[in-house]
């Protein structure tokens, strides 16, 4: 099972604790201003607001996103077709999976590793991203385009995963920000006491389910820890990493 092992032994535990979901109402004008060149509509800020504790309890999320070759591995053992990954380096994060493909896989994963794997929840991927602060960024609260592939780096195409380990999260979880939009477990829907107007579903996006932290065709909007994104036009697929509740 060819990068398996390594998906699970790259697990990091992330501890029990507060994360401070989304982005104060007060707030929104300000972050607004810092991403004004991209002129991005105001309720896409607002989905985030307000901001919120929730408890998480421990978890286990994988250092990286599941890799081309790691889906490989999984093909090969249930007759899956690979042709959308075909010339694709083994080691970039595979895309264009489904939220019912990545479910898929971790249900697959669960059965042959006797471990209950999953996709993590918003909750959880906040927590993975911000620690016990409110930081802006996985690795602080000053952009840098150095630190995450997005469409402000140039790289326009996906890079292995891990490549960035200055992008790291406070608990060491790496590429949260940038190289490829994640699936979560969650369905959208307003944060509680949200503002007047945010919508009860989102009627633009392929699927109802949260994703989080942008792709390298996306800008720097997508690198903040509390933007809730998911999929638009031609967008049917993401990439996506495992969780679990249980102590590895």
């Amino acid at each position: 099972m060819t990068g398996v092992p390594t998906l699970l032994d790259a697990m990091v535990r992330i501890p029990a604790g507060v994360v401070r979901m989304g982005t104060r109402i007060e707030d929104v004008d300000t972050v607004i201003a810092a991403d004004r060149p991209l002129a991005l509509p105001r309720e896409w800020y607002l989905k985030e607001c307000p901001r919120h504790e929730v408890f998480v309890e421990e978890f286990s999320l994988s250092r990286t996103q599941v890799s081309v070759g790691q889906w490989r591995s999984y093909a090969a053992a249930t007759a899956r077709s690979v042709t959308r990954w075909e010339g694709r380096h083994p080691a970039v994060p595979v895309h264009d999976v489904s939220w019912e493909e990545a479910e898929a896989f971790c249900a697959w994963l669960s059965e042959l590793t006797a471990r209950e794997l999953r996709l993590p929840t918003e909750h959880e991927w906040e927590r993975a991203a911000k620690g016990d602060d409110v930081r802006t960024y996985p690795w602080g609260d000053v952009f840098d385009r150095a630190r995450c592939n997005l469409a402000e780096a140039g790289v326009g195409d996906y890079l292995p995963v891990g490549s960035l380990p200055d992008g790291a999260s406070p608990f060491g979880v790496l590429d949260l920000a940038g190289n490829g939009d994640e699936w979560t477990s969650t369905i959208y829907r307003p944060y509680p006491g949200a503002p007047a107007g945010v919508p009860e579903v989102d009627p633009s996006s392929n699927d109802p389910h949260v994703t989080r932290g942008g792709s390298f065709r996306h800008q720097r909007d997508l690198a903040r820890c509390s933007r809730r994104h998911a999929l638009y036009g031609d967008e049917h697929g993401a990439t996506f990493r495992v969780a679990t509740s249980a102590a590895l």
